[in-house]
């Protein structure tokens, strides 16, 4: 793709992220059902923050756009980096893991993460911004530019880092407020609650590592070089 044309897509998603965010903050807190706690407030669930992460991240990939454009080569290899570590530890796993486990359990149960009372107040497509698009963006992003992936070891870490960090989070609010983020986890015993954590982890490392074979399959070992030619050299 060329950088122009990739330039206008980031530009345009980036737009598209920073737009539902605003539309998903715009839900007032005293039009919530009885079951969705104050605290926390849209900051507790992964959805919300999945949507702040793709914002940055497409923000960033349309800056690194621009500095090629205008051959800023010392900027652009230092903020493409940035950027290719933000979506193969980040970007595509998340956005992936919340499509996976959200849909599976709407399919199973909805009332178990996502109660009928929030039709009332989310639209249907502001639904589907936030758990359905997050996919087909993900992978389209795998088609349009390579990203250089960082040592397995690396990105499994600080993958492990920010999974740890969530789940931390989600207890935090727990320990404050005796409610669940999620209402799946009031079935949970404590070993099935950390059996249910513990499988998340592995299912979003098996993403990671989907991610990177698909960028490799594609892509193969490309790797983004950017030269240019000095006036007068």
């Amino acid at each position: 793709m060329a950088i122009a044309t990739l330039a206008l897509y980031h530009s345009l998603v980036f737009v598209w992220y920073i737009f539902v965010t605003y539309s998903i903050s715009l839900v007032r807190a005293e039009d919530r059902p009885s079951e969705v706690f104050l605290y926390g407030r849209q900051w507790k669930y992964l959805t919300v923050l999945n949507l702040v992460l793709q914002a940055v991240f497409y923000g960033i990939s349309f800056l690194a756009d621009v500095l090629r454009l205008i051959k800023k080569l010392p900027s652009v290899k230092y903020i493409i980096s940035c950027r290719d570590l933000l979506f193969s530890v980040l970007a595509f796993p998340v956005s992936t893991f919340v499509f996976m486990s959200f849909w599976v359990l709407y399919t199973y149960n909805r009332e178990l993460v996502y109660p009928k009372s929030l039709d009332g107040i989310i639209p249907m497509w502001l639904n589907h911004a936030m758990h359905t698009i997050v996919l087909p963006l993900a992978l389209l992003e795998i088609f349009a530019t390579p990203h250089r992936y960082p040592p397995k070891k690396k990105g499994l870490i600080l993958l492990g880092f920010v999974s740890v960090a969530y789940l931390s989070w989600v207890l935090w609010i727990y320990s404050v407020t005796g409610e669940w983020v999620y209402p799946l986890f009031t079935f949970f015993s404590p070993v099935g609650l950390a059996a249910f954590f513990c499988s998340s982890i592995v299912l979003i490392v098996w993403i990671y590592n989907i991610g990177e074979f698909l960028n490799r399959m594609i892509w193969g070992d490309t790797v983004v070089i950017l030269e240019y030619k000095r006036k007068g050299k």
